[in-house]
């Protein structure tokens, strides 16, 4: 499935008896485009004892994220297409918290839009977390990264995020500047890194380099760290729907008064299938590299 072109592999372990170990390493062949099927990562669905259902994400590198705003509309749109949620709105456990979301069908009762309570926003620097003082938060901060110096408003929605502002950010070196942000000694857990251009009060244009997987054609848990970060600039109103333009296609975002994030947004099948096995040669790489 993706959302707005940020690409999974889900796998549905509601009906197995028994998971599977070792997801690591299973997200990187199948997540590798020449060896696997190719996507942004794998999300697994399972039963949860504090919420509805369960997800877990794992990243193109073999990480396991915390959290992931296009997975949660993809999940909630496969779960009540596929009859596991009888009602509309349901809540999903991932690492970053218990999402409640809710769904919009159409006339044949398939989901058409997504609408997740991501919660409220951490700003402290030890909740994102981020290297200072831990009782501070980051806005326009300064920070220098080899030869240039970019102003970071840090903002965490169960993943950290560094957001930074820019003229266009078409124009912005994403592939040069997203990973040495992410890996620097900044934050403790790596972080993801976005570009935000405002262009008017209702509406932003969002870039982002993801941790663990590069640049992405969306990330939803981003483009809410957008307006969150936009809003603490003093650049957009809190409690107005904003639309967030990411290359993959549109978000509307909104920080309501009461502190909490909404995100809306579509969901769409790719293709479905069975993994009979993934071992290769790709897979005996791995075991090599890690060796």
């Amino acid at each position: 499935m993706h959302g707005l072109g940020n690409s999974f592999v889900i796998f549905n372990q509601l009906d197995v008896a028994k998971e599977y170990q070792d997801y690591s390493q299973l997200a990187q062949v199948v997540s590798n485009v020449n060896f696997g099927i190719g996507s942004d990562g794998i999300i697994l669905i399972g039963s949860s004892d504090i919420a509805d259902f369960r997800m877990r994400i794992f990243n193109v590198d073999g990480s396991e994220g915390k959290n992931c705003g296009n997975g949660l509309r993809c999940v909630a749109k496969l779960l009540y297409d596929q009859k596991y949620a009888t009602t509309s709105s349901f809540t999903i456990e991932t690492l970053g918290g218990v999402m409640s979301v809710e769904v919009e069908a159409d006339q044949k009762k398939q989901v058409q839009y997504v609408t997740v309570d991501m919660g409220e926003p951490e700003l402290l620097k030890n909740k994102i977390p981020m290297q200072g003082d831990p009782c501070t938060v980051a806005v326009n901060d300064p920070h220098s990264f080899e030869e240039d110096v970019y102003h970071l408003t840090c903002v965490s929605m169960g993943n950290p995020h560094a957001i930074i502002f820019a003229d266009d950010v078409k124009k912005v070196p994403l592939e040069k500047i997203g990973p040495i942000v992410e890996c620097s000694d900044l934050f403790p857990e790596r972080t993801n890194v976005g570009f935000v251009t405002v262009k008017n009060s209702q509406e932003i244009e969002y870039r982002v380099w993801e941790r663990g997987s590069g640049m992405t054609m969306a990330c939803g848990t981003g483009a809410c760290a957008a307006v969150v970060a936009a809003t603490l600039n003093g650049m957009l109103d809190r409690d107005l729907p904003i639309t967030v333009h990411l290359p993959g296609g549109d978000l509307t975002v909104r920080w309501d008064e009461h502190g909490r994030v909404w995100k809306r947004g579509e969901a769409t099948y790719i293709c479905h299938g069975e993994l009979m096995t993934y071992t290769n040669k790709f897979s005996s790489m791995i075991n090599e590299n890690e060796e």
